[in-house]
């Protein structure tokens, strides 16, 4: 049961949490050994927020999973994990994220109750929406970095990062669509009924307008925020962040990937080598003044 209980709480989707962390490296407090210990802990109880929340969505969609080629796989829907374990899990996580939350900070608590609640309306309404379903999604990262600056005394982080936020995590789900109507072709409306909204042309316009505009709105913060270094040596981060959405987009064209970006950033080498060198030269930039 512990081992079901575990892949239910998704610990590969971990990663996204990391976005707490945006803060604490932009604003170049990555080296104070207080904000970083203090965005460690939001990370592990926004984990414990994140899991709470996976398994009342596949509570919530237990039948719609039977049905699904790799979700049916899942333990509530194979039956390994039954509902009433699921259900007092679910149950302990929250207990114990809302009172970590409220001792790390009070307003930290706020966005985490607000994260929870946008969630339990994408599973029980939102998520049913098109274009409404992938904007909520995108809100999610947002949060996540919005919860990191409630952790920390921000000095120098730029607004421009819940742009780019928000543009990237649009460019990743309208692609996760594109990967799922392609995986599930004419019986998508059957598993995701939100899927009858969308068309592979439609998408494949909203996925060049995100990209761009992502590509765009980093391309300006580069050269533009304020707590950059005066020689403009950011805008030598330009060419990782092309490669990886140009990256990601041969996975979900050509490759017919994509339907998991988890699992992508886990598994595709090139695209880890982007993201690596990405985010060395951030660190090279800000915290050893090239």
């Amino acid at each position: 049961m512990l081992k079901a209980i575990i892949r239910t709480l998704r610990p590969r989707q971990w990663f996204k949490n990391g976005f707490i962390f945006a803060a604490l490296v932009f604003d170049r407090q990555l080296t104070h050994l207080n904000a970083f210990l203090a965005c460690l802990a939001g990370f592990f109880i926004f984990c414990m927020l994140a899991g709470s929340i996976y398994i009342i969505n596949d509570i919530a969609d237990i039948e719609a999973d039977r049905q699904h080629p790799k979700k049916k796989n899942r333990p509530i829907a194979s039956g390994q994990l039954s509902i009433r374990n699921a259900m007092v899990t679910a149950l302990v996580l929250t207990l114990l994220w809302v009172s970590f939350s409220y001792w790390l900070s009070p307003w930290f608590t706020l966005i985490c109750l607000g994260y929870f609640i946008l969630n339990i309306l994408y599973s029980k309404w939102l998520k049913h929406i098109p274009l409404l379903d992938v904007m909520v999604i995108a809100s999610d990262f947002v949060i996540r970095v919005a919860a990191g600056v409630t952790l920390i005394q921000v000095e120098r982080f730029s607004p421009w990062l819940y742009v780019c936020t928000t543009l990237l995590a649009l460019y990743i789900g309208f692609g996760k669509r594109r990967a799922e109507l392609t995986l599930l072709a004419e019986n998508a409306g059957g598993h995701r009924k939100v899927l009858d909204g969308y068309s592979i042309p439609f998408l494949d316009q909203l996925i060049t307008i995100v990209s761009s505009c992502t590509i765009i709105a980093y391309s300006f913060y580069s050269f533009t925020a304020p707590n950059l270094p005066d020689n403009h040596t950011m805008m030598l981060t330009i060419p990782f962040v092309l490669y990886g959405i140009f990256r990601y987009m041969y996975l979900i064209n050509v490759k017919k990937e994509g339907g998991a970006p988890e699992e992508l950033v886990l598994s595709d080498r090139p695209l880890q080598l982007s993201i690596g060198l990405w985010g060395l030269s951030v660190i090279a930039v800000f915290y050893f003044n090239l």
